[in-house]
């Protein structure tokens, strides 16, 4: 069923992607690699991600989740990832698919929608990335919404309308009840993505759970289980792949200055900070930052 469909949206992606990813699709990134690469941090944000050849692997926390040809990831939250494509060569390379998922598109189908037609929500929030087979409806929404690369003139009228398609066949899905959650302002996703940002501009700073919780209006332990099954882990622990995550960026363009980056992220004890670095990227880093630095200057050369 999904065959045709699948064969028509590689061709487009392959056709239309661009080293930066861009199109001009405002919500709409094309991703391509022709070679399996090492698995890099990245922070997936609220996105449906969809791969139409080859396979992406990611690690969230301590949990692998791989998602290959016709399946999909829906991401609610900002959430600190390793991420790599595991199948790809220049003969067959791997594509992907990205739409951005705004709150404010999801409220708008939700408030058009029959709730009857719609999954019943559980109670607390739901986790907030999943991986689910697309269905032949989503498939061809896709590939519409792609076509109309093809006609530019179209874009500013039918993209928004496919979109919103796109959003109803995920609300319609097996992921309905997550994303439902996601569109709904008062709900416990809600909730813990605004505590999610909330750590992630203030990464730096020292803060208690308890005053989180606060902030969310829930007791520290709905607190701690809802964020638990939002993101895999904790909140402590989510401030730390945040900082390291921002630190390895730092450090590729400033590899010189390790102390100082620390601090920057919010680490007192430099000693600290490079045992947690080894423990999330695999090399202590210096030398991370070095080959980092040296890749950087071989992509650019």
């Amino acid at each position: 069923m999904t065959g045709m469909p699948l064969d028509e949206l590689r061709a487009l992606l392959a056709r239309h992607a661009r080293p930066d990813l861009s199109t001009p699709l405002d919500d709409v990134r094309i991703f391509r690699a022709d070679r399996p690469d090492p698995p890099t941090p990245a922070t997936y944000g609220k996105v449906l991600a969809l791969v139409a050849q080859g396979a992406k692997r990611f690690a969230l926390g301590d949990r692998l989740y791989e998602y290959r040809a016709g399946e999909y990831v829906v991401v609610s939250v900002d959430l600190p990832v390793t991420a790599q494509f595991v199948r790809a060569s220049p003969e067959e390379p791997a594509l992907g698919f990205g739409l951005t998922l705004r709150p404010e598109a999801v409220a708008e189908v939700l408030l058009r929608a029959d709730p009857g037609e719609l999954p019943e929500l559980g109670s607390g929030a739901s986790a907030g990335l999943a991986v689910s087979a697309a269905s032949a409806e989503l498939l061809d929404a896709v590939v519409r919404l792609l076509r109309l690369l093809d006609q530019p003139r179209d874009i500013p009228v039918l993209a928004p309308l496919i979109e919103r398609e796109i959003i109803w066949r995920l609300l319609t899905g097996e992921q309905g009840p997550m994303l439902r959650q996601f569109g709904l302002p008062d709900s416990g996703l809600s909730h813990i993505a605004r505590a999610v940002q909330w750590i992630r501009e203030n990464h730096a700073l020292p803060f208690r759970v308890e005053e989180l919780a606060r902030r969310t209006g829930m007791s520290v332990s709905a607190f701690h289980r809802n964020f638990q099954a939002v993101t895999s882990m904790s909140p402590i622990q989510y401030r730390k792949q945040i900082r390291l995550h921002r630190a390895r960026l730092l450090l590729a363009a400033n590899p010189g200055d390790i102390a100082g980056i620390s601090r920057h992220v919010g680490y007192e004890s430099p000693a600290q900070f490079s045992r947690d670095y080894r423990g999330l990227f695999g090399d202590p880093p210096r030398r991370d930052a070095v080959r980092l630095h040296a890749d950087a200057g071989s992509r650019d050369s």
